[in-house]
Parts: C-alpha cells; sequence; structure tokens
C-alpha cells in the first residue's frame, strides 16, 4: 500500500476525486436542510445517514489531496450557501424522492469513478461508496414501497418462447405502422419523465426562493423545458397504451425566503442537465426505433443550449469553479 501511494494521482483519479469532493459539499447543503425541517423519523434517519456518508466522503477525499499537496476545492458552505433555518421548502414526499435520485445518480457515478481508479486507496475510496450508497438506496427504496409511494415501471407480458427481429421495420417508427415499445425504451422512456417530473418539481422551489430576477427566470425556464419533455415521455407511452409516472408539483410549499443560495441553485440545476444529456445519449442508444433517436436528439440539443446559458451566468457571477486541467502550454511558452 505505501509503495502504491507515492504514485501519483492520474487525471481521471484527480478529477473523480474533485468531482466527488464538490458534489459532496452541494449535497451535505441540502441534507443539512433537510435534517432540520424534516419530522418524519424514517425519513429523518435515512436524511442523516446520507448527510455522515457525505461528511465522512468529504474527509477522505480531503485526506488524499493532502497528502498530495493538492488544493482542496472551495465547493459549497454550510454557513454560506444554506440558511437551516429557513421555514420548509419541500414536502416529506419530495425529500424522500430526491434521496432516491441523487442515490441512484451517486451509485451510477461511484461505479464509473471506480473503473477508472488505479491507485489502491483512490480505488479503496470508490468501492466502499459505492457500497455505502448500495446499503441506502435499498433502504430508500423500501421506505418509499412501505408509504405506497414508490413508482413501478409498467409490466409487460410474458412471451411464450424466444424469438428474433425478422423485418428492418423494427427499425422504423417515422411514418407508417409503429411497432410496439421494446423494454428497453419503455424503461427509458419511464425514468425520463421521472427525472423530469422531479426537475420541476426542484426548478418550481427554486424559482421561488431565488434571490437574482435572472436565476429565477432561470429556474421557470427550465421548468418549462423539463414540462415539455414530460409531455413528449408522456404521449409516447400514452400511444403504446402504457401507464406514465405521476407528477410531484404538490411536493412544493408556497415559501419564498432565501433557503440556498443561488449559486447553490445553479450548480445543482447544471449538473442535473449535464446527466440528463447524458442519460439521454444512453437512451438514444438503447432506442432501436429510429423516431424515438430523433426524439432524444431534437431534447438533448435544446437543454444543451440550456446549460450554455446556465454557464455563462455562473462564469459572470464568479459561481463556476474551474476543473482540473491540463497546464496551457502555448501561454507557459509566452513566459
Amino acid at each position: 500500500m505505501a509503495a502504491e501511494n507515492r504514485v501519483g494521482l492520474t487525471s481521471a483519479e484527480i478529477t473523480a476525486l474533485w468531482t466527488s469532493y464538490i458534489n459532496d459539499s452541494a449535497i451535505s447543503c441540502k441534507l443539512k436542510y433537510f435534517i432540520n425541517i424534516e419530522k418524519d423519523e424514517e425519513i429523518s434517519a435515512l436524511v442523516k445517514q446520507a448527510f455522515d456518508i457525505a461528511q465522512g466522503n468529504l474527509k477522505t477525499i480531503t485526506e488524499i489531496f493532502n497528502k498530495e499537496k493538492y488544493p482542496i476545492p472551495y465547493g459549497f458552505n454550510l454557513n454560506k450557501d444554506v440558511d437551516l433555518t429557513a421555514p420548509r421548502l419541500y414536502s416529506d414526499s419530495y425529500i424522500l424522492y430526491y434521496l432516491h435520485q441523487a442515490a441512484q445518480i451517486a451509485l451510477q457515478g461511484y461505479c464509473f469513478n471506480l473503473s477508472i481508479s488505479v491507485r489502491a486507496d483512490v480505488y479503496s475510496f470508490f468501492s466502499e461508496c459505492i457500497s455505502q450508497v448500495t446499503t441506502t438506496f435499498r433502504k430508500i427504496t423500501e421506505l418509499l414501497l412501505s408509504k405506497g409511494l414508490y413508482i413501478r415501471s409498467p409490466y409487460i407480458p410474458i412471451p411464450e418462447d424466444i424469438d428474433f427481429v425478422k423485418k428492418q421495420s423494427f427499425l422504423k417508427g417515422f411514418f407508417g405502422e409503429k411497432r410496439p415499445l421494446a423494454g428497453t425504451e419503455i424503461t427509458n422512456l419511464f425514468v425520463n419523465y421521472q427525472r423530469n417530473a422531479f426537475g420541476v418539481t426542484t426548478l418550481l422551489g427554486f424559482s421561488q426562493v431565488a434571490q437574482s430576477k435572472e436565476v429565477a427566470n432561470f429556474m421557470v425556464r427550465g421548468k418549462d423545458i423539463a414540462t415539455k419533455h414530460c409531455q413528449v415521455f408522456d404521449s409516447i407511452l400514452k400511444e403504446g397504451d402504457l401507464p406514465v409516472p405521476e407528477k410531484w408539483d404538490t411536493g412544493v410549499t408556497e415559501s419564498t425566503a432565501f433557503t440556498f443560495s443561488d449559486k447553490l441553485m445553479m450548480f445543482f440545476t447544471t449538473s442535473l442537465i449535464a446527466i440528463s444529456i447524458g442519460f439521454y445519449g444512453a437512451s438514444m442508444a438503447m432506442s432501436p426505433r429510429r423516431d424515438l433517436g430523433l426524439h432524444y436528439v431534437r431534447l438533448s440539443a435544446e437543454i444543451a443550449n440550456f446549460a450554455a446559458d446556465g454557464a455563462k451566468i455562473m462564469i459572470e457571477n464568479g459561481w463556476l469553479e474551474q476543473p482540473p486541467m491540463a497546464p496551457d502550454r502555448d501561454e507557459l511558452a509566452k513566459r
């Protein structure tokens, strides 16, 4: 282990650790606020567990960076980026859904980070992250089920026998009769609907408590885009006579008091956009029916433009922390 630790961190490992630090510092702010407003003991216990995990991650990453004399990211601050005494902005059901969505995203991110980690201490860190999130994710799912809040994806009939695709019409979808949706296509449509519906609720709350008019307008625009994307996925599922998940608009109170800093809310929003683009790309790859691919391309382009506008707001306000970078050789040559 000692010999392994003397090997420097690769660009992939630095980036994975740096990104994890920023994410955990941001999530800690939201979770700490949820701890203060949550009255349901079962939900509160899970929020506290998630907060402790995030704090533990920050400590471990700090230790690794200190050994390497690598600057600790600024990230987000519990004293500056959240008002822990602010009135309730989201309902109990929203908080539980948030834990579920956050754990789902974290699990996918940690699995990728593990796959690019070579040094033993970094590999061990992300392996432990996966173990912790997996355990917590199951507890969250079980609580959603026990409260009757878990929304299952549609059921499809069990085939009588195996079969193979015989016609190229399996790929078509623009004109004429469309084939029924495949299981992978249903899954992605359903999950993307859920993510956008959750985004509508999240951005609705953000728009109410934003301090800057520019940020508030950005959140409203994002809410409208997410609503439109829900309508696209809704129409495709209904066309296939499949059920559509519920929306969670009722999860937001009427509070307009400062709750989260504009910087924190912009970070969460732009991060969710980036994640959505990735999910849309994966969904397109797993959707043989061509009309679905066209939808994902169009929707991805729309949120990519939205993300660019968000980045401009963050840069103009000095909120976008620069990620690990390669040296600028041209600039160095000018010295």
